[in-house]
């Protein structure tokens, strides 16, 4: 460590704490985006039971725009629960974007404590 520079290891330090921070951001971002995406996908499975107990005979809309438009009952379930679908992808890629943030910014951290620790006390 001695054979660095002191300006060479304070750039070191600076990109780490960087990355540490942009890490942070980054997760905090995509948990806010799981948690909407997780309301919406909640809100889509109460509105298929909801289309589900009621009979095939009453009318179904759909707001189009400024208006509404009757849908048949089977393609609105089925428009319902391929976004379903869709939300339950997104949710587990960002998941999985969640834990490699995660070890990126305990990365940071670790490099951080043992830069810190291994420093020569002055």
């Amino acid at each position: 460590m001695s054979a660095l520079s002191d300006e060479t290891l304070k750039k070191i330090l600076v990109q780490i704490q960087q990355t540490a921070v942009q890490s942070q951001r980054s997760l905090s971002l995509t948990k806010q985006q799981v948690a909407a995406k997780e309301r919406e996908r909640r809100i889509v499975q109460l509105t298929i039971g909801e289309i589900s107990s009621v009979g095939p005979d009453v009318n179904l809309y759909k707001g189009v725009g400024k208006m509404f438009m009757m849908v048949p009952q089977k393609s609105m379930e089925q428009e319902l629960k391929s976004q379903e679908k869709e939300l339950t992808e997104e949710i587990n890629s960002l998941g999985k974007k969640s834990k490699y943030l995660e070890k990126q910014f305990n990365d940071a951290q670790a490099q951080l404590r043992d830069i810190f620790h291994h420093s020569p006390r002055q």
